[in-house]
């Protein structure tokens, strides 16, 4: 009887590849998207980082040299009350949004398929207009010859003298009629996807209505959260049509300033000084979003 052959078997990966590991078809697929990011996010924004530090030329362009002196013409007594204007502003749309789009995406993801259609359509409508259309029609309505304020007038809900244009309120009114879709949609995909037993669960073993949604349903989507609020806030930080056409010259945003040091005053340096001030502030709630999807993911790979 002949002895058998020794068969060599090859490994199969029947699980995911090791983190760190790609191989050439993963690269192939990821490198333009990394490619993109290098060449219309890294190098613009490293590049405004730079022209802070140099100073302005007669022109009001790129000087030779380097200085701090932009960096510091940015303490100056004006930016401070502009800067806490854009954050507060900022801050307050996005808690509106969130606080408004909570329940909207609670009950749309309850309703049924065919009226889930409907409303999502309400929701979406104002992407069909433009942005701009949408400002003055605003600007319209909040017109001191406006039929919103002769209303409120007739009713006596506020004097003749008063105004609901060119003042923070208005800033903020329209912020949040602009970004609330951006805050619906997202948690609207999340809790599509969440088990509503769960509630049930809850409410099964004690727990009131108002505590089972805060303890169950809001950390179900806290992934939809996380992102609503960052595609709030972060355009919210940026705003600069909606304060130029409706707030005034009083109630100016870091996008305002960056926009008349750029065309107005003709100092380039001061601009990306203001842009680099606005990207910080921009980055940080993103790097906290980063963090917090990692700290989520190694929690739960977990035993």
């Amino acid at each position: 009887m002949k002895p058998l052959r020794s068969i060599k078997v090859s490994p199969v990966h029947d699980g995911p590849l090791k983190p760190g590991r790609l191989d050439r078809r993963e690269w192939a697929l990821t490198l333009p998207t990394i490619i993109w990011l290098v060449l219309l996010f890294a190098v613009p924004t490293a590049l405004v980082f730079l022209i802070a530090l140099r100073p302005a030329n007669p022109a009001g362009g790129i000087g030779e040299g380097w200085t701090l002196a932009t960096l510091k013409d940015l303490m100056q007594p004006a930016y401070p009350a502009i800067i806490w204007r854009t954050v507060w502003l900022s801050v307050v749309a996005t808690a509106i949004c969130l606080g408004l789009a909570l329940p909207v995406a609670y009950y749309l993801a309850r309703l049924s398929r065919r009226s889930r259609q409907w409303v999502l359509l309400l929701v979406i409508l104002p992407f069909w207009s433009n942005f701009l259309i949408r400002i003055f029609a605003w600007r319209t309505v909040l017109h001191p010859d406006g039929w919103l304020k002769q209303g409120l007038v007739f009713l006596r809900l506020m004097p003749e003298d008063a105004t609901l244009l060119y003042n923070s309120g208005a800033i903020l009114l329209v912020l949040v009629y602009t970004y609330l879709p951006f805050a619906i949609l997202p948690l609207y995909a999340a809790a599509e996807k969440f088990d509503f037993a769960l509630l049930e669960a809850a409410r099964d073993l004690g727990a009131k209505r108002f505590r089972a949604w805060c303890t169950v349903f809001l950390p179900g989507v806290s992934r939809g959260l996380l992102t609503a609020l960052l595609v709030v806030l972060i355009p919210a930080l940026g705003s600069y049509a909606i304060p130029d056409l409706v707030g005034g010259p009083g109630s100016e945003m870091i996008g305002n300033k960056i926009a008349q040091r750029v065309f107005s005053d003709r100092n380039l340096p001061h601009a990306a000084g203001l842009s680099a001030l606005l990207a910080m502030a921009v980055m940080v709630p993103v790097i906290v979003m980063l963090l917090a999807r990692r700290d989520e993911s190694k929690g739960g790979g977990r035993p």
